[in-house]
């Protein structure tokens, strides 16, 4: 797989991070993610990322994931990992998980009390 470099030979990346930046007018009848300043936590993450250094991962703004309602909503691709951010801790969770493949269970998105496997 690439790098995610503009000098790539092919394109892709070897981890693609997406964070919802969804919004709905305050009067919705569901939550949004970017009310939950998720587009500030993910500015957090990119900058985390692009400070250490690592190759081939993509850290950007989604549409609508559908989960608002579990918090900011999060997945990782390609390995489909779904994850609930809340906060600055929770980003570097996830950022240690990015950087270290080490498991994230405390954000991992729960469905009806079950972690989304």
């Amino acid at each position: 797989m690439g790098t995610g470099s503009k000098d790539n030979i092919e394109p892709g990346f070897d981890m693609h991070v997406f964070i919802c930046g969804h919004s709905r007018p305050e009067d919705a009848s569901r939550p949004n993610c970017f009310s939950k300043n998720s587009l500030g936590l993910l500015t957090e993450l990119k900058k985390k990322v692009r400070d250490s250094g690592l190759k081939g991962i993509r850290v950007q703004k989604s549409g609508c994931l559908d989960y608002c309602e579990k918090g900011i909503s999060c997945v990782i691709y390609p390995m489909s990992e779904w994850y609930s951010i809340e906060d600055e801790k929770d980003i570097e969770i996830l950022f240690e998980r990015i950087k270290n493949d080490t498991p994230a269970k405390q954000i991992k998105m729960k469905i009806d009390g079950e972690l989304i496997e």
